[in-house]
């Protein structure tokens, strides 16, 4: 197969794009980029794969286009300017639960946009501007597979002690459970950590996707074992505005001794919490170590004790640890929090060194350590697209056989 494999990722106000030329099996990043602030002030950044910056505009004197639908028009506008006359084969959509039904990559038909429908109550702040991402596509591709990539996928499989709430089995039985997410960057991660180390992608595994949504998975032998997310995104970690595991006696005492509504309880936990709530003035760690005031301190202490609690924790599942892994924004980048989370782990083998940290080193431990401390960059849209080449792939072999 051979064309361009476009992937699309949208958010509640944002929509970010990656197009990938297939060739035969190979895929080659060539351009990515976003909307920000859809429906309100529009920001359309494109890059090439070095990085560069090929486009920018903002709405200023211009009606700014509307909705996902308007922000898709941009992009694909303006990926046909670069692109000529090669043709987009395939788009792949990240969509964040796929439920208990969705368990690998989906071609997207009616039926199926109907099952993930139903889901929006699981994921409120995240799979409706997923399907309007998908929708967007749709007319402006007709006849293009769609594929649908789950960020719960990869955790489906674990066992069913991880995965049950102590409750009546009826309410397993209907879907109650702990499906996890970030599941398509705990997926590049493992893949990545076989080709580079085919040993080491066998053995115990712990990564830590640290961004404005948190969590962590414990991998075993390339699967998902455990992990600190669970029904919703809303638990395990403290998150930017998110709240992470929290007494459930907590909520019943919001909604009945507080008079609080239940509108009220859901935009604290997942909008007024977190690192926002705690320290008052941001979610943004690089925000709150430059301020250095005493709540921004506590937040930032915050965070890093229940990281580093949540890392015991998924030791304890695997039986030992072989690596830790740090990605995604705060993870790659902020060594400051790696080395308070890696403080006080050195009962699990887990240190770093000061100077590969700062330096930002691909691999932060000290040389001979019993645990490797790793730090790596998450891809979750060439996940997508790898996603998207295989089963395209897959659904032409079956209709050449056919």
């Amino acid at each position: 197969m051979s064309g361009i494999i476009l992937v699309l990722n949208a958010g509640s106000s944002s929509l970010k794009f990656a197009a990938y030329e297939a060739s035969g099996p190979e895929l080659a990043a060539r351009y990515a980029g976003q909307m920000e602030g859809i429906g309100a002030a529009p920001h359309f950044l494109a890059r090439d794969a070095q990085g560069a910056v090929l486009a920018e505009r903002r709405w200023t004197d211009t009606p700014p286009p509307a909705g996902h639908g308007g922000a898709l028009g941009v992009i694909i506008d303006w990926l046909q300017s670069v692109l000529h006359d090669r043709p987009v084969i395939a788009i792949g959509h990240r969509v964040v639960h796929g439920g208990s039904e969705f368990t690998e990559p989906m071609l997207i038909d009616l039926s199926v946009l109907a099952e993930l429908q139903e889901l929006v109550p699981l994921a409120p702040l995240h799979q409706p501007h997923n399907l309007a991402g998908i929708a967007a596509a749709a007319k402006r591709f007709r006849g293009v597979p769609q594929i649908a990539c789950f960020d719960t996928a990869f955790h489906r499989g674990q066992p069913w002690e991880a995965e049950v709430f102590a409750l009546p089995g009826r309410f397993y039985d209907q879907g109650i459970r702990r499906y996890g997410f970030h599941g398509l960057s705990y997926e590049y991660i493992a893949r990545r950590m076989a080709a580079e180390d085919p040993v080491l992608g066998e053995g115990r595994i712990i990564v830590a996707h640290l961004g404005n949504g948190d969590s962590l998975c414990a991998i075993d032998k390339g699967r998902s074992i455990a992990t600190t997310m669970g029904f919703t995104a809303l638990d395990g970690l403290p998150m930017g505005t998110r709240c992470g595991q929290i007494d459930p006696g907590v909520i019943l005492h919001m909604l009945g001794s507080m008079g609080m509504s239940l509108s009220e309880v859901t935009h604290l936990l997942y909008n007024d919490s977190g690192l926002k709530g705690l320290s008052g003035l941001s979610q943004d760690v690089r925000e709150l170590e430059h301020d250095g005031n005493p709540a921004a301190e506590r937040a930032l202490g915050h965070f890093a004790y229940r990281v580093r609690r949540e890392i015991g924790a998924m030791a304890a599942t695997l039986g030992g640890v072989d690596a830790l892994v740090f990605t995604a924004g705060i993870g790659e980048n902020d060594a400051a929090l790696r080395a308070r989370i890696c403080d006080r782990l050195g009962f699990l083998g887990i240190a770093i060194d000061p100077q590969r940290n700062e330096r930002r080193d691909a691999e932060i431990s000290p040389p001979g350590a019993a645990v490797k401390v790793l730090v790596r960059h998450t891809d979750e849209e060439r996940m997508i697209a790898e996603h998207t080449q295989e089963v395209v792939a897959a659904s032409w072999r079956e209709r050449a056989a056919a």
